[in-house]
């Protein structure tokens, strides 16, 4: 029990780390820039959702080393933290593209460094793969509220289309069945922060920033589109045997 609660402890000292880290960020922001009212709620918001959510997670994950693949992950998720601060801050204030822009992108880069390092450190689990993902996740749908306020508010059907999936899994149990690999999923995913950030980044004229976005949308749709299908066909699989044998239960009872 004593090693348990030692485990705990060390544990919850990671994620507290963590949110310092966060924290010390915001303050380099709001000292770099005058970030204002906004963003440092948003931020401090963020943090504290973090810092909430995980630790709850990992008691109840009952994982007795934070490991090295989701430190990674931890400090993605505190970059992410500071562009969510910094979106929320253009809001009241011209954006600092550059940082917003650096920001992203290394939080996109290290995207690929957490999965390698759990895999060759053997420190895989489905904690750290929920928590890669969300993270994942989150940063898509700050970086389409960025970026719909260039092209319009269509651009938040890319941040929301996951979150929307999840909400209707809640009444449609059967979209909850675990989706097989697929390398096509994978990229089209990748590809949805890449697209953003090059919209965001304001490099190309509005029209070429027009196409990308639709471009990776339309790849999502597709990508989502295809899962659902995988989802209602296999859920269609289990319940016809489930039906004949039940049909076959009566007539055996008829008989």
């Amino acid at each position: 029990m004593a090693l348990n609660n030692t485990y705990g402890a060390r544990l919850q000292q990671e994620t507290a780390v963590g949110a310092g880290v966060q924290l010390l960020l915001l303050a380099l922001l709001g000292t770099a820039i005058g970030m204002g009212p906004a963003g440092w709620l948003t931020g401090l918001a963020f943090a504290f959702a973090t810092w909430a959510v995980l630790a709850r997670a990992l008691h109840r994950s009952r994982l007795r080393s934070f490991g090295p693949a989701n430190r990674v992950t931890l400090g993605r998720a505190t970059l992410v933290g500071g562009v969510t601060a910094l979106v929320a801050d253009s809001f009241e204030s011209a954006p600092p593209v550059t940082l917003l822009v650096g920001l992203t992108a290394v939080a996109l880069i290290l995207d690929g460094v957490d999965g390698k390092v759990a895999r060759r450190t053997g420190t895989s689990t489905a904690l750290g793969a929920r928590f890669d993902m969300e993270v994942d996740a989150f940063l898509i749908l700050v970086l389409s509220v960025y970026v719909s306020m260039q092209l319009g508010p269509w651009v938040l059907l890319i941040g929301g289309m996951r979150y929307a999936f999840v909400a209707a899994a809640r009444y449609a149990p059967w979209l909850n069945t675990p989706l097989p690999p697929s390398f096509a999923r994978k990229t089209v995913a990748a590809i949805q922060g890449i697209c953003l950030l090059a919209a965001g980044a304001e490099l190309l004229p509005r029209p070429a920033n027009l196409t990308i976005v639709l471009l990776a949308l339309g790849s999502l749709v597709w990508s989502f589109g295809r899962d659902v299908r995988w989802l209602w066909r296999a859920s269609r699989m289990r319940v016809e045997p489930a039906a004949e044998a039940e049909v076959k239960v009566l007539e055996l009872a008829a008989r």
